[in-house]
């Protein structure tokens, strides 16, 4: 890590989004690499992300015309976003799930990268 602290003892502390220290331990268990930081700010819908943010700018831009209109197309866009994030992570499960119902073995970075991902899906869930 570049940035270490000059007084580096081999332990280190990770921090949370609103920048609250979560725990300490051994440098190789808290330390996030730079690749998986940029994975947690990964997009998680991919492409649709950008379909339901132009939606979402175009639900707001109507509330004031038709509030109760507007609010019921809120509802359903995030209804959407939701069932998107569902189909997503289910996916990814039967992809995991088909490989070990073949007998294949399944890769322990794979594993590793889906873990991560479930943790950072996880982890925005709770800041929110």
């Amino acid at each position: 890590m570049a940035d270490a602290p000059p007084e580096h003892t081999g332990e280190t502390a990770t921090t949370d989004r609103e920048g609250r220290e979560e725990g300490r331990g051994p440098a190789s268990a808290g330390e996030h690499s730079e690749a998986e930081l940029a994975e947690e700010n990964e997009p998680l819908l991919g492409k649709e992300q950008e379909e339901f943010r132009l939606r979402w700018q175009k639900i707001q831009g109507e509330f004031v015309d038709d509030p109760k209109n507007a609010v019921n197309a809120a509802d359903q866009l995030v209804a959407e976003t939701m069932q998107a994030l569902a189909t997503t992570f289910s996916e990814h499960k039967r992809g995991l799930e088909g490989q070990w119902h073949r007998g294949e073995e399944v890769a322990t970075e794979d594993l590793r990268i889906a873990l991560q991902r479930y943790r950072s899906f996880f982890n925005r869930l709770l800041s929110t």
